[in-house]
């Protein structure tokens, strides 16, 4: 598909951006066909360094500067300064996650940028915000898990853990992106442009509504590893060849096909300790005890043919080597300045629309 053909064509994007979080946003923009420019500080956005694993550059910058035009700017200079004037007068969007109130000081500052560029979506990824207690303090991924509560709730028993992925930079991409497009829509309609904050910390606090409306009512929830704190049986069992298979029983109809058609033991159904699942969890030693047993009669593939027949949800406990040779892993290739790379593709299928994505960008300065 052409770029005149997406979405976003004639959209330009300006964005001072760094690491994860904007890029991840960005690069969105840029695959729905949006011009998006780039700007890195002269030594190069930082995410360049992380890594060496996509054809000697960096897993992450590939991944997220695609479709990207870059230049580097010293934004402190006048000429920089000068130069990030010229490419705002005809931009529909500003991202840009600096350090708040970096843009500010540089003379960017809302008011301004408002008055100056009226049709202007300005959006801000920050750590805490613009106002509070945390608002200047340094906020990466992992910080953020923590200081959020997020890896309280994560890992096993005895110790808590942090997601396996940048969750907090990606979902906070993913929120500025929305936001930036229900910008966009009502710029579309009434003419009004918009002056958007998004806070890393307000991103995830949201993400772990349910967590903490437990914890006020009375129960507080606890790390069950890969098991689920409200749900019995939901978590993974050993068959006989050793193979951990994950299930999930979400009602207590599901209940009763496991073990009518699994477990071959249907009296366990109606037994009061299992009949429901708020009891189920009550007594989940004892639950899982009865599940377990019904998997060590059977291999991974008798178990799996078994829980598909019972109609219960499962999934193999995989890692990236089962995930590289998934057969549902969909796939694109990127060009780089070392070469095509292959990734997994963006989530959203259009039908009928056979999307191209653009180019991993090297270094330039501008002019």
């Amino acid at each position: 598909m052409a770029v005149a053909d997406l979405p976003l064509a004639g959209l330009k994007v300006v964005a001072i951006e760094q690491a994860v979080a904007a890029p991840f946003c960005s690069s969105r923009l840029a695959d729905a066909g949006a011009d998006v420019i780039k700007i890195e500080r002269p030594e190069g956005d930082f995410a360049r360094g992380y890594d060496k694993a996509a054809a000697g550059q960096s897993s992450y910058f590939v991944w997220l500067n695609r479709g990207k035009t870059s230049v580097t700017l010293d934004l402190s200079t006048p000429e920089g300064k000068a130069s990030l004037e010229e490419l705002l007068t005809d931009a529909d969007v500003l991202l840009q996650n600096l350090k708040r109130g970096a843009l500010a000081k540089l003379g960017f500052d809302a008011e301004r940028l408002s008055r100056d560029y009226p049709r202007l979506i300005v959006c801000s990824i920050t750590g805490y915000g613009e106002s509070g207690p945390l608002a200047d303090r340094k906020a990466y991924d992992l910080l953020v898990q923590a200081e959020s509560g997020l890896c309280s709730i994560t890992g096993g028993p005895s110790d808590p853990s942090r997601v396996g992925i940048s969750i907090v930079d990606i979902a906070t991409g993913a929120t500025a992106y929305s936001a930036i497009l229900e910008a966009l829509i009502r710029r579309s309609t009434t003419g009004k442009s918009a002056n958007i904050s998004v806070a890393m910390f307000d991103v995830m606090a949201d993400w772990l509504t349910v967590p903490l409306l437990n914890h006020e009512g009375g129960t507080p929830p606890t790390r069950v590893g890969m098991a689920h704190p409200s749900i019995a049986p939901y978590g993974v069992f050993t068959a006989s060849d050793g193979e951990p298979i994950l299930i999930s029983v979400q009602s207590d109809r599901e209940w009763v096909k496991l073990c009518r058609d699994f477990l071959h033991k249907p009296e366990l159904a109606t037994d009061p300790r299992f009949a429901t699942n708020v009891a189920r969890v009550a007594n989940r030693s004892e639950t899982d005890a009865v599940v377990a047993e019904g998997f060590s009669k059977l291999d991974s593939r008798a178990a799996i043919e078994g829980l598909l027949g019972a109609d219960i949800a499962l999934a193999r406990v995989s890692d990236m080597e089962a995930l590289s040779k998934h057969p549902h892993l969909r796939r694109i290739t990127v060009d780089t300045p070392n070469g095509p790379v292959s990734l997994p593709s963006p989530a959203p299928v259009f039908v009928n629309e056979n999307r191209s994505y653009g180019s991993v960008p090297e270094l330039h300065p501008l002019g």
